[in-house]
């Protein structure tokens, strides 16, 4: 438990520090915008290729089971909007993101190697990978037929497609998965580089993160985003669970994979939900209280996993 408390206590105190520096004008806006660009643009896509091209056992298996409850609790989680909540397609659709797309970045890294180290991450790599690439064109597809199709879905399908694989994160599991699988050696050099820029992205992501939780208000439709918080939080990690269960995952794979199903709603939610104006500031109080309860919920999981 001490153990735990120990790795737990510093990331959420991390994401604390941030919103308070921003809350109370410590940071302003043009540094806080700057800290985002080095994590997003360097800092992350460096500890990830590092990572995912030091030598690991695939995560192909934790992936499936992830993306199998993933995409279950996000169809689920629509039809709940849709049919209970008597929400419009768009809404439901963003209802749905909210409960299936984790922070898997700026929370997920740190967590996984700070718990599982390196070995922990290379399977969280696999996830990453293909998080936005799944669950985005999803979302935007669902967004775009419930606007009114003012432009071809197709169309914007490509875009979203072309947008994620220029994401910085995703092209540094890309392009380590391409280095590893072909053998190719990473020089001292570049792997002291790599190792001293990554050392920096957990503490800078997890302020990030917390800063950003100013923008979002969790008065505003707060049983709905309770509600979905609580889907992301509890429901997903149940069906990764009984998926990886069936298929027989090994411990560290099934820990990686549920941790990350416990993970908080990520803040890409709400930028889709936003720019189809479907559901935006649930989308926002979801993320908020999501990340609150996550401290607790977290903590229970890691430590029914044995972690502590």
């Amino acid at each position: 438990m001490i153990f735990l408390l120990t790795i737990v206590a510093p990331i959420f105190a991390m994401i604390g520090i941030g919103y308070l520096s921003v809350y109370r004008q410590w940071v302003t806006e043009q540094g806080l915008k700057g800290m985002n660009s080095y994590v997003f643009n360097l800092a992350l896509p460096c500890l990830i290729f590092n990572g995912a091209t030091t030598p690991h056992p695939g995560g192909g298996a934790t992936a499936f089971a992830f993306f199998t409850g993933c995409l279950l609790s996000y169809f689920l989680a629509v039809l709940l909007g849709r049919t209970l909540l008597r929400m419009k397609l768009g809404e439901a659709g963003t209802f749905g993101l909210n409960a299936s797309f984790g922070n898997s970045g700026m929370i997920g890294v740190p967590l996984i190697l700070a718990v599982y180290g390196q070995p922990g991450l290379a399977q969280l790599l696999a996830i990453i990978g293909l998080h936005s690439l799944i669950l985005l064109p999803i979302g935007t597809v669902i967004g775009e037929i419930a606007h009114g199709g003012q432009a071809p879905v197709l169309k914007i399908l490509r875009a979203t497609v072309a947008s994620v694989l220029r994401n910085p994160i995703v092209l540094a599991v890309l392009a380590g998965f391409v280095v590893y699988q072909a053998g190719i050696p990473v020089p001292r050099v570049a792997r002291n580089f790599l190792e001293m820029v990554g050392a920096s992205a957990s503490p800078v992501a997890l302020f990030c993160l917390g800063a950003t939780l100013v923008a979002f208000d969790a008065r505003r439709d707060w049983p709905s985003a309770l509600l979905c918080a609580g889907l992301k939080l509890l429901f997903m990690p149940v069906l990764v669970g009984l998926v990886g269960w069936a298929i027989g995952l090994p411990p560290l794979q099934m820990a990686v994979a549920l941790v990350t199903a416990a993970l908080p709603t990520g803040a890409n939610a709400f930028f889709l939900s936003r720019r189809y104006a479907a559901g935006a500031e649930r989308s926002g109080a979801t993320v908020l209280l999501s990340t609150i309860l996550s401290v607790v919920t977290l903590t229970v999981l890691l430590l029914s996993l044995g972690a502590g």
